[in-house]
C-alpha cells in the first residue's frame, strides 16, 4: 500500500507509542468530506465494539430525528413519555446534556434475570429505573443511566421495540453499512473478525463478538448507551454523514436547521462541555487534542474508540482500537487519544495537503 507522507509520519508516530497502550489502532481523517489519512497500526480487526459512540450514532440521531418530526422540543419533560418516571420536572434534554442529576453508572447486570427473556428484562429494567435516586450538582455528571432512561423514551415516540428503532434509524441514515447489535449477544459474523476486549470475570472468557460493557450484555446487547458494533468504514460514514448534515449538504432526512441546533453548545460556561448528545472539547484535556476549535463535537467510546468532527477546519478523526484488553484500569489510551488528533493536524499542515 502507498502512504502519504502524513501516514508515513503518523505510523512511525503511532509505532512508538502503542506498546503497552494498545493491541492496535486504525485511525481515519477526513478534510472536505475527503480522506486525507487511513491506517492501521498493530494488530487490528475488521469490526470493534463501539461502546459509547452508539450514544451518537443510534440514540442522539434518533432523538435528533424526533425531534425534527415534532415528536418533543427542548421543553418536553421525561414524564411526558414516562408516566412510570419519578421525577416529574427532568427534561429530555437534561439526559442529552448529562445534567439530570442521574448517577453517572449502576450495576443493574447484577439483578438482571438471564433466563428470561430479553423484552422481561427490559421490564425488569424499568422496575429498577422507577426506584432511582437523583442528586443534582452544579457541573453534569456524564450518566449512562440518564441515556438508558432515553431508550424507554424512544420506544414510546416510536412506538416500537428498541431494536426496530434501531433498526428503522439504520435504513434511513446508514443503509449498507456493518453496524450492528448483536441481540442476544450472538452474530452469525465469523468472530475472529472482532477486536477481542477484555477477559471478564463476571463471564469468565475472553469477550470476542459480545459487547463488553455488562449492562448492555445483561439486557441482551441491545441499548442506547452502548452495544454497536461496526468497521472503520461504517464509523467513517457517521462522519460524513454527520458533517453532511451540518453543511446542509445531504439531500434526506433531518434539516440542516435542526442538525446545527443540536450541535450547539447546551450548557452555561462551567457547566460542561455538552450539546445535545454530543461532546464537546474541555479546554486543556480535551480528547480531540489542542488544535480542535471549541465549536468540535463528537464522543468517545471506553474501548478505545472514538469520533470527533471540527466545523472550522471541517475535519473529522475516527479512531478505532481495543485498548481495554490491556485491562480496563490502562489509562495510557486516554493520553495517546489527543495526541493522534494533534499529530494528524500538524502532519497535516506540514503536508501542505
Amino acid at each position: 500500500m502507498k502512504y502519504s507522507v502524513l501516514e508515513k509520519n503518523l505510523i512511525k508516530q503511532l509505532q512508538e507509542r502503542i506498546r503497552d497502550t494498545t493491541p492496535g489502532v486504525m485511525v481515519r481523517a477526513y478534510q472536505g468530506g475527503k480522506i486525507i489519512c487511513d491506517v492501521a497500526v498493530g494488530n487490528t480487526f475488521a469490526y470493534y465494539d463501539l461502546a459509547s459512540l452508539t450514544k451518537i450514532i443510534f440514540t442522539q440521531k434518533a432523538m435528533m430525528l424526533a425531534f425534527d418530526i415534532g415528536k418533543w422540543t427542548f421543553e418536553s419533560k421525561v414524564a411526558d413519555f414516562l408516566p412510570w418516571f419519578v421525577y416529574k420536572d427532568i427534561k429530555l434534554t437534561e439526559l442529552l446534556t448529562h445534567s439530570s442529576g442521574l448517577g453517572w453508572w449502576l450495576p443493574f447486570y447484577q439483578e438482571l434475570n438471564q433466563n428470561i427473556s430479553s423484552d422481561d428484562r427490559r421490564e425488569q429494567l424499568r422496575l429498577m429505573l422507577e426506584k432511582l435516586k437523583i442528586e443534582k450538582h452544579e457541573t453534569a455528571i456524564y450518566s449512562d443511566v440518564g441515556i438508558i432512561v432515553l431508550g424507554y423514551v424512544l420506544e414510546n415516540i416510536f412506538e416500537k421495540p428498541l431494536l426496530e428503532v434501531w433498526n428503522d434509524i439504520k435504513n434511513r441514515f446508514y443503509s449498507g453499512t456493518t453496524l450492528e447489535f448483536h441481540q442476544d449477544n450472538k452474530t452469525t459474523t465469523k468472530l475472529s473478525l472482532f477486536a477481542p476486549t477484555e477477559e471478564c470475570k463476571v463471564r469468565q472468557r475472553l469477550v470476542q463478538g459480545e459487547v463488553h460493557d455488562l449492562n448492555c450484555w445483561a439486557m441482551g446487547g441491545v441499548s442506547t448507551h452502548a452495544g454497536l458494533f461496526g468497521s472503520i468504514d461504517d464509523v467513517g460514514w457517521y462522519s460524513l454523514n454527520l458533517r453532511s448534515k451540518l453543511m446542509g449538504i445531504a439531500r434526506y432526512s433531518i434539516r440542516q436547521k435542526t442538525a446545527q441546533l443540536f450541535a450547539k453548545r447546551a450548557l452555561p460556561a462551567g457547566q460542561g462541555d455538552w450539546a445535545m448528545g454530543f461532546m464537546m472539547p474541555t479546554p486543556g484535556s480535551a480528547s480531540c487534542g489542542q488544535y480542535f476549535s471549541l465549536d468540535s463535537i463528537g464522543h468517545t467510546g471506553f474501548t478505545g474508540t472514538s469520533i470527533w468532527y471540527d466545523p472550522k477546519m471541517d475535519m473529522s478523526v475516527v479512531i478505532l482500537a481495543n485498548r481495554v484488553l490491556y485491562g480496563a484500569e490502562n489509562k495510557a489510551f486516554s493520553k495517546l487519544r489527543p495526541e493522534i488528533h494533534n499529530w494528524i493536524v500538524e502532519n497535516y499542515r506540514k503536508s501542505g495537503l
